[in-house]
């Protein structure tokens, strides 16, 4: 039998806490190059689970089911970030191999800790101020001034547990945060364009990129990702050496994506990370030599990383539970549209449902073709995405 340490070899298992949409792309990609996958997750017939060797049923704090997940798992990765963080380090306390740690989630987990991990990046951040109480939200407020935004420490996604203040009474609304526990207040920063990157590395300390990607959100929601993002060659060289910088300073092992704003002056802020394949990543799986899924998976079993090459110009769009049914009816008219499907059961207006991907040999192309379809003809850009 082949032994390397630290690599994790085809027919070996990977377990996966989270049992999303991500933790299923994840699985495909490790199921395609030889690995078993077992999946953590409450819910039975999760999305992972449905491709997976097997689910175990449990909550994410559970050390029972974390336990059982250890003993037939020869590395664990998670799907995303909102796992129990306190789990992850009895996982890798007790001799479980944990290539990620515990660092990055923690810091990622709290939006103070995350700020401060950004500016030892020495990357920009938008002016900010810790909120414990009114009285501090009040003096920040008077010194970072309107607009701003107010976010909860903890938790939230897709625009939830923020809220923008302008005025007087966002003020009031806004306040209500605290009731959850610490908030972050941050300056609006006027951008004109949301932008990430997507970064991987190994155990080994080898570094891939994947090409800059442009994210357009509707009511605080990821719409379209456009690859290549129209920006300048200096932006995407800034962008890419922010993003790298991050993953240094936080010694990542896996995926991180690195969420940022674009200001009319060519600035570049930072907003937020999440240590983990991201939504604006799903073009890779069609449009880059190798995906961010197949990344993840060599990342974590300490594998080589492959080419991220852009193959072809492409266009993202989510399907929302609002969408589903208009895909579905026009399904047998939509020539070379890559659709993706996550398998949840019911489709809740805003649910992430799924993806289409097309390539095309423009942007210009791809996205004429998705405004004529009318799938997504009731949608309205917003100002600001699910992260300012």
């Amino acid at each position: 039998m082949i032994i390397l340490t630290n690599v994790i070899l085809p027919g070996q298992t990977i377990g996966i806490i989270g049992g999303g949409q991500l933790g299923k792309m994840m699985t495909l990609s490790a199921k395609a190059m030889g690995f078993r996958v077992i999946v953590l997750d409450p819910v039975h017939d999760c999305p992972c689970g449905q491709v997976a060797d097997e689910q175990i049923i449990g909550a994410y704090s559970d050390l029972d089911a974390i336990a059982q997940l250890a003993a037939k798992s020869d590395v664990i990765t998670y799907e995303f970030e909102n796992i129990d963080a306190a789990a992850l380090e009895w996982l890798a306390n007790n001799h479980t191999y944990v290539p990620q740690g515990t660092k990055i989630l923690r810091i990622t987990q709290n939006r103070i800790s995350e700020k401060a991990a950004l500016q030892s990046s020495r990357v920009e951040v938008a002016p900010y101020a810790v909120i414990h109480n009114h009285e501090d939200l009040m003096r920040s407020i008077q010194a970072i001034q309107l607009p701003a935004v107010l976010k909860t420490a903890r938790g939230g996604y897709d625009g939830k547990g923020q809220i923008v203040i302008k005025n007087t009474e966002d003020l009031n609304t806004a306040a209500k945060l605290l009731d959850v526990g610490p908030c972050v207040l941050e300056k609006w920063i006027p951008f004109e364009k949301e932008i990430s990157v997507i970064i991987a590395r190994n155990p080994k300390g080898e570094v891939a990129v994947f090409p800059v990607a442009e994210n357009i959100h509707k009511n605080n929601i990821l719409h379209q990702t456009i690859v290549p993002a129209r920006i300048s060659k200096r932006i995407e060289g800034k962008a890419i050496d922010a993003a790298k910088s991050i993953a240094a300073t936080l010694q990542l092992v896996g995926t991180l994506a690195v969420e940022m704003f674009l200001t009319a002056n060519d600035e570049i802020y930072i907003n937020e990370l999440a240590p983990r394949p991201h939504n604006s990543g799903h073009f890779s799986i069609e449009a880059c030599e190798t995906s961010q899924f197949e990344q993840h998976v060599r990342a974590v079993t300490n594998w080589p990383l492959g080419s991220t090459s852009l193959l072809k110009s492409v266009v993202m769009v989510n399907i929302l539970g609002q969408h589903q049914s208009a895909l579905l009816e026009k399904i047998h008219v939509l020539n070379d549209w890559k659709i993706h499907l996550y398998g949840k059961k019911e489709a809740k207006h805003n649910r992430k449902m799924g993806h289409v991907t097309l390539l095309r040999e423009s942007i210009e192309e791809a996205l004429k073709e998705i405004e004529e379809s009318k799938i997504w003809k009731s949608e309205k850009a917003t100002i600001g995405g699910s992260t300012q």
